[in-house]
């Protein structure tokens, strides 16, 4: 999963990055970037993210997106 984000972050922002990277406070990916992202977290984990989770603590880290997508698998969004 981690792989798979970095590549499609790493697209998207046309910057390497590391899982630890702070992707929104440091200005890696922009609202439209990161609309883009999450539509394809939509699409490639088969969840339904809401406006109101498209937030910096979620959206901050690659390690931030993972655990939100687990947390999003584990209660069926």
């Amino acid at each position: 999963m981690h792989n798979r984000l970095i590549e499609k972050i790493e697209e998207l922002s046309f910057t390497r990055v590391s899982p630890e990277d702070l992707l929104w406070s440091d200005k890696i990916l922009d609202s439209i970037t990161i609309v883009e992202l999450v539509v394809f977290i939509e699409s490639e984990f088969s969840i339904k993210v809401p406006n109101a989770d498209i937030v910096e603590s979620n959206f901050n880290s690659v390690n931030a997106i993972v655990a939100y997508i687990q947390k999003s698998t584990a209660s069926g969004n």
